[in-house]
């Protein structure tokens, strides 16, 4: 493990001195090596597929780990949209001069070897890859068993562009321990590892961060919530509620419980029942909600939980104000939305919430690199130093003080 690390702490020095136009090149060859080699990846995938039809996974996890032409495509797109990306490193971010006369400048740079944890999604390996690449990072890639020849056969393709390019493959390195132990290692290696990413199940975050002597920059659940204030637009917000849970449920953006204000709930409830009944969504409520429509009782624990699925809680508050009540308590700071027509009570709203993006009038799943601009993301940050929200380039650069002088001592 210790000479594995390394060798890709080394090879962060390399690409920590090559020019922005140089890594942009090199980008591009990625995204085209992942569709000359579709068909390698997708027989690759075929294999973790089948490995879990045998094991019965969650269809939700399924859906996640398929990899087909079309996605392999967006894979390389995301990347291709990354090389277009303003070059994150050497920016000056400030610059001053003292009344010693030092001339000082605030500069970004990269933060070095980046460990990230991922489960599930085998994309994870090649926009990972690529966003480190971009910003002048190496990178360790540990993926989930479901997906181990998927990300092994992503990898080995943009290694073998690193390699054609007079570069070190371990600049983009799968973690060759892929056991609990191996994790276990990587997180205590911080004479090697600047940064430890982990995005996953609650018990994964949980482990990592209570153990990794690195920095951690968590990618947490997402209890996400939508809250549907009396002065919205019914329409808009049917159409919003909608996507948020339904588009592709088993997301970290995608709504989980959803707010409805109690001076609308007898007129927007039914016709919520009926939308949600045709995507076939299973619906709890709390009693105020069964009240008016006919579903299953929501316990305090279902309010607690990221179902990753098509089932949906609903809760009517008191105003703004119980759904602030309500979301301070549940909320994982993740996303949340207000639909309202009232600028009032979205700037209320706005305010008093703590996540890491805060919606009016759109829906949650927008939380995402790719729909943010950042071509893609290494994980939604629920920290509150360091990165929070989308984590694109920028939030794996950290910076430097640059100092000029004349001679002057203190």
């Amino acid at each position: 493990m210790e000479q594995f690390l390394e060798k890709a702490k080394n090879a962060s020095r390399i690409v920590a001195t090559m020019s922005g136009s140089e890594r942009n090149r090199i980008l591009r060859e990625m995204a085209k090596a992942l569709r000359t080699n579709t068909a390698r990846i997708v027989e690759a995938n075929t294999i973790d597929m089948a490995k879990a039809n045998e094991e019965n996974l969650a269809s939700s996890l399924k859906e996640r780990l398929l990899l087909d032409e079309k996605r392999i495509d967006a894979m390389a797109v995301a990347i291709e949209e990354i090389s277009a990306l303003k070059d994150p490193v050497g920016r000056v971010l400030e610059g001053w001069v003292t009344e010693a006369g030092l001339k000082i400048e605030k500069v970004s740079i990269p933060i070095g070897v980046i460990g990230i944890i991922y489960e599930s999604r085998p994309n994870v390996t090649s926009d990972t890859a690529a966003l480190c690449f971009k910003s002048s990072n190496g990178c360790v890639l540990k993926g989930g068993k479901e997906a181990e020849a998927s990300n092994a056969i992503i990898a080995e393709v943009l290694q073998e562009v690193l390699v054609q390019n007079n570069l070190p493959k371990e600049l983009i390195a799968l973690l060759p321990d892929s056991s609990r132990e191996g994790v276990a290692k990587l997180i205590k290696m911080d004479k090697y590892v600047d940064l430890i990413v982990p995005r996953g199940g609650e018990g994964l975050i949980r482990y990592v961060s209570q153990n990794s002597s690195v920095p951690v920059v968590k990618h947490d659940k997402g209890l996400c919530h939508t809250y549907i204030d009396k002065e919205a637009d019914i329409e808009n917000a049917i159409a919003i509620a909608i996507n948020a849970k339904v588009q592709r449920p088993g997301v970290c953006n995608a709504m989980e419980t959803l707010l409805v204000d109690q001076e609308i709930a007898g007129e927007i409830l039914p016709v919520l029942k009926e939308v949600f009944d045709n995507a076939k969504t299973q619906l709890k409520g709390c009693e105020k909600t069964r009240n008016v429509i006919d579903i299953a009782l929501a316990s305090e624990e279902d309010f607690d939980t990221e179902y990753l699925a098509n089932i949906l809680n609903i809760r009517v508050v008191d105003g703004v104000e119980g759904a602030i009540e309500h979301i301070v308590r549940f909320g994982s700071g993740h996303s949340e939305a207000i639909i309202t027509q009232s600028i009032t009570t979205a700037d209320r709203f706005m305010d008093a919430i703590d996540a890491a993006c805060v919606y009016v009038n759109a829906s949650t799943r927008f939380t995402d690199g790719g729909a943010f601009g950042f071509g893609a993301e290494v994980g939604i940050s629920t920290n509150k130093l360091h990165a929070r929200g989308p984590m694109g380039v920028e939030g794996l650069t950290t910076y430097k003080y640059k100092v000029y002088g004349k001679g002057q001592i203190r």
